[in-house]
């Protein structure tokens, strides 16, 4: 079977020409290919790569933002290398103590010594799991450098929202809308569970399955009939959400009630 590998970048030619390059080391078998932060994670957690080739620099979840979300999630952590067209990333990369960097575009020699040090901490294990475990502490330790930022599409133009400005989001017709202060309009993500692999989950919660609320832009929580509750959000409408029972517990936890 070899080596399991996951390809995980925002661009599809530079996912190809990795794939490519792979298929040179018969050790190497590519069991699949993400295209963003939160793909990875889900992929991360239903394939088990051994190692993962990951993309630093993409739009919302990063690749240290995907490490992050496996910790939260209690994903067990495969090796990393991060792949980079910036040396400063690099750096970064060592610093959250990867296995490698390899910067784009990818040469097959670099690439070599990449799988070569791949291959020599499989081969190690109990320095592997060191190696994790120091990971684990650095990524956890790591400010966060980079806010999260979405595209919201209103009006038929391209809005870039920070995700500490969204009041929430909800499902319409399919179709995932945003709401800020100031704005309301279309999301990019196609799943509501992508977006919310994207957004800090200390923040963002979900008190019913159609919605996704920014706790700190609850504006007051109202109790409902039979013990349920509504909360009643800081938008310009001051839009009412209901609360599911079955997060009612979460909510009296979230806000001690």
């Amino acid at each position: 079977m070899g080596i399991g590998a996951l390809i995980v970048d925002d661009e599809q030619p530079a996912r190809d020409e990795l794939a490519f390059l792979l298929k040179s080391f018969g050790e190497i078998n590519v069991i699949g290919q993400g295209k963003n932060g939160p793909e990875a994670v889900n992929l991360i957690r239903d394939l088990q790569p051994q190692i993962v080739f990951l993309d630093v620099q993409m739009p919302g979840l990063d690749g240290f933002g995907v490490i992050k979300k496996l910790l939260e999630k209690k994903i067990r952590l495969p090796l990393f290398v991060f792949a980079t067209a910036y040396d400063h990333y690099a750096v970064q990369a060592f610093d959250v103590n990867a296995i490698d960097y390899l910067l784009k575009p990818v040469a097959k020699a670099r690439l070599e010594k990449t799988i070569g040090r791949v291959k020599r901490m499989i081969e190690a294990g109990e320095s592997m799991q060191q190696k994790l475990d120091k990971l684990v502490q650095m990524v956890t330790e790591r400010p966060s450098t980079q806010k999260t930022k979405l595209t919201v599409k209103s009006a038929s133009r391209l809005f870039l929202v920070d995700a500490d400005d969204i009041v929430f989001a909800f499902i319409q017709d399919d179709v995932i809308r945003i709401v800020t202060k100031n704005l309301e309009g279309h999301s990019n993500f196609r799943k509501f569970e992508d977006l919310e692999a994207t957004l800090d989950s200390t923040v963002f919660w979900r008190p019913h399955r159609f919605y996704l609320v920014n706790i700190n832009h609850v504006k007051e929580v109202v109790p409902w009939f039979k013990g349920s509750y509504q909360i009643k959000m800081d938008d310009r409408k001051q839009t009412t959400i209901s609360v599911s029972r079955q997060q009612s517990a979460k909510l009296k936890e979230l806000f001690k009630l």
